[in-house]
C-alpha cells in the first residue's frame, strides 16, 4: 500500500524532475518483493540520444591490390629501371652540338709525364739508386765479409756446413734403425754403407753434442764457439773437418792405434802356453813365428787354427783384462765399463760389412774413398797406397771374415795383428813415436 503511494506521488512530479529521482527510483525496485510487476521495473525510459557515428566507408583491399598489380605487369614497369623523361622538342634552328673528343691515352701520359716537376724526378732518381745500392750490398755482403775476415768466413762455412751434413746423417741413421730393428733378418739387411753409418753415427752423436748444446746457449756461445773450432779433433767430429784436417786428424788415430798391435802380440805370445794340449797349438805357434820374423800367414792357415779362439784363453771371455784392453785400444772403441760387449758389437758389426761387401760384388767393386776407409776401419793405414794393394789386403781379410762363426769372434778380432803387424805402413807407425 505504500508502495503505491509512492508510485502516484512520482506519477504527479513533472518531467523535468524526473532525472533526479531516478536513482532513487531504480534503488526501489530492485528492493521490491517478488510481487512487484516486472513490467514496471523492466520499463525503458527514455534517456537522452547519443550522438550517431558517421558512416564508413568498406574498402576491398585485395582488389585493389590485385588490380595495381595487373596495371604493373601490363605496362612492364622495373623498379631498378630508370624513369624515361619525356624529350622536349626544341626547335629546328637549334643544331645539335658536337660531343667532345676523348683524347688518346698517349697524349694524356705525355701531360702526366709533364706536369711532374724536376724536383719530383730527382727525388725519385735518388730513391732508386740508394735501394739498387743497398740491395746489392746485401746480396753480396758474404763477399765483403769473406774479403774483410777471410778465417772467420771459412770457420763460418764449415760449421754450417757441417751441422747440415751432421743432420741429414742422423735423419739417415734413425731411418737405418727403424729398418733394422723392423725387419726380420735385422742388422743383415743392410748393406755396407748403411752398416758404416749404423756403427759410426753414435759415437758422434755422443761427441759432438756438448759443442753444440754450448754453442746455443745465449752469451755462453760466443766464447764457446772459438773454443770448439780451436780443439776441433777433441770437440767436432768429421762433419765439421775440412779436409786437410780429416787427412791429419785420421792420421793420427790410426798412428795411435796401430801403437797398441805390439802390447796385442805380445798377449798372444804370453797365452801360448796355456795352449799346449789343444790339436791346433804346433799351428798357431808357426803363425805367431811368422810374426815376429816380419812375415804374415795365408788366410788359409788362419782359417786353419780358428778353433783355437773358441775357448780357452784366446775366448772372449777367457782374456785377461789387460788382453782386452789392448783390443778396445787396437780397434779405436771408446773405453767404458762394458769393454767385451763394445769388442763383442764392433767384431759382428765389421763382419757384416764383410757379407755385404761380398753380396755387392767383391772388393773391386768398391769406390777409392770406400776402399781406404775400408782399410782403416780394419787397422791398414791407408796413406801412400795403391787401389790394388788395399784391395789385395782387403781380399785376404773378407776371405777370413766370411769363413768364421760366432765361436771365432776372438779370431776376427785379431786379424789386425795375423794380417797387418808386418805391413810396411803400419811397421812404420809401430816403431814410430806413439801420439799422446
Amino acid at each position: 500500500m505504500a508502495l503505491a503511494l509512492r508510485v502516484a506521488r512520482c506519477a504527479a512530479i513533472p518531467a523535468n524532475c524526473w532525472p533526479r529521482d531516478r536513482r532513487r527510483l531504480l534503488h526501489l525496485c530492485s528492493s521490491a518483493s517478488d510481487k512487484r510487476p516486472t513490467a514496471f521495473c523492466s520499463r525503458n525510459y527514455a534517456t537522452k540520444p547519443e550522438a550517431a557515428a558517421p558512416p564508413q566507408i568498406k574498402r576491398n583491399v585485395a582488389a585493389e591490390i590485385t588490380s595495381v598489380g595487373k596495371v604493373i605487369y601490363e605496362t612492364g614497369w622495373d623498379a631498378n629501371k630508370p624513369i624515361e623523361k619525356p624529350k622536349v622538342r626544341t626547335s629546328s634552328s637549334s643544331s645539335p652540338q658536337p660531343a667532345p673528343s676523348k683524347k688518346p691515352e698517349d697524349e694524356k701520359r705525355k701531360e702526366l709525364d709533364t706536369l711532374k716537376s724536376k724536383r719530383d724526378q730527382m727525388r725519385d732518381n735518388m730513391q732508386d739508386y740508394i735501394f739498387t745500392r743497398y740491395f746489392n750490398y746485401v746480396k753480396n755482403y758474404d763477399k765483403v765479409l769473406e774479403k774483410n775476415f777471410p778465417k772467420a768466413m771459412q770457420l763460418y762455412r764449415v760449421f754450417f756446413d757441417g751441422v747440415k751434413d751432421f743432420f741429414g746423417d742422423m735423419k739417415r741413421f734413425l731411418k737405418i734403425a727403424r729398418i733394422a730393428n723392423d725387419s726380420p733378418q735385422g742388422i743383415r739387411a743392410l748393406n755396407r754403407q748403411e752398416l758404416e753409418l749404423y756403427m759410426q753415427m753414435p759415437r758422434d752423436m755422443m761427441k759432438v753434442a756438448p759443442a753444440l748444446i754450448g754453442c746455443s746457449l745465449p752469451m755462453v756461445g760466443y766464447a764457446f764457439f772459438p773454443l770448439v773450432f780451436y780443439y776441433p779433433r777433441s770437440f767436432l767430429t768429421a762433419h765439421f773437418w775440412t779436409p786437410q784436417q780429416r787427412s791429419e786428424f785420421q792420421s793420427y788415430y790410426m798412428k795411435r792405434r796401430l801403437c797398441n798391435n805390439k802390447d796385442v802380440f805380445r798377449c798372444l805370445q804370453a797365452k801360448l802356453k796355456a795352449t799346449a794340449s789343444h790339436p791346433k797349438h804346433s799351428a798357431f805357434a808357426e803363425i805367431l813365428g811368422q810374426l815376429g820374423s816380419g812375415t804374415h800367414p795365408t788366410p788359409e792357415m788362419l782359417i786353419d787354427v780358428k778353433d783355437i779362439f773358441a775357448d780357452g784363453p784366446y775366448s772372449l771371455l777367457g782374456m785377461s783384462r789387460k788382453h782386452v784392453r789392448n783390443l778396445v785400444n787396437l780397434h779405436g772403441l771408446p773405453s767404458s765399463i762394458f769393454k767385451r760387449h763394445r769388442l763383442h758389437e764392433h767384431a759382428f758389426l765389421v763382419h757384416y760389412m764383410d757379407q755385404a761387401i761380398t753380396r755387392e760384388g767383391g772388393v773391386h767393386n768398391l769406390t777409392p774413398d770406400a776402399l781406404r776407409y775400408s782399410c782403416y776401419l780394419r787397422g791398414l793405414n791407408p796413406d801412400s797406397l795403391s787401389s790394388e794393394a788395399m784391395i789385395e789386403w782387403l781380399r785376404k781379410w773378407v776371405k777370413v771374415s766370411t769363413s768364421i762363426q760366432g765361436e771365432h769372434i776372438t779370431l776376427f778380432l785379431h786379424l789386425p795383428i795375423l794380417l797387418g803387424y808386418n805391413h810396411p805402413n803400419n811397421w812404420k807407425t809401430i816403431y814410430g813415436k806413439c801420439p799422446t
